[in-house]
């Protein structure tokens, strides 16, 4: 038990050393009038997004961003309406979601980009006879 015990006593002397180096929330609201969420930080600052922008909100209505919860460690966000929670630590590194959704979401953008470059290339590509015939091996 006694390595059980140090574990314990070890991770959770790992959390307050994260706790004490990161900004908590101490409020957070959702601003109709610039439609973003702001959360209020311990250190003084606020931060503030387009919820469209974060996982799980992508298609919330403000009336389902009128109630948010803090969590007690004051590092999560959830949002009872929408069964959505948001972690603080990793909105401030910029990250709004899931690396899978984030990429996702890059993808999509970048898919719809418009450059000279990009119609230049499509251009090319279409003289070489388009994408190759797939092969059937019997």
């Amino acid at each position: 038990m006694a390595a059980h015990d140090d574990d314990v006593r070890a991770a959770t002397e790992r959390g307050a050393a994260r706790l004490a180096g990161t900004p908590t929330a101490v409020s957070a609201r959702y601003d109709r009038r610039i439609s973003r969420l702001v959360i209020d930080l311990s250190s003084g600052l606020s931060v503030a997004f387009r919820p469209h922008d974060a996982q799980g909100l992508e298609h919330a209505k403000p009336e389902h961003l009128t109630k948010i919860e803090i969590s007690p460690s004051g590092l999560g966000l959830h949002f009872p309406s929408l069964d959505a929670d948001l972690y603080l630590p990793a909105i401030l590194e910029g990250f709004l979601g899931s690396r899978r959704w984030m990429a996702e979401r890059l993808g999509k953008a970048g898919g719809q980009a418009r450059s000279e470059a990009k119609s230049a290339a499509v251009r090319a590509n279409g003289t070489l006879g388009g994408r190759p015939k797939k092969v059937r091996v019997a």
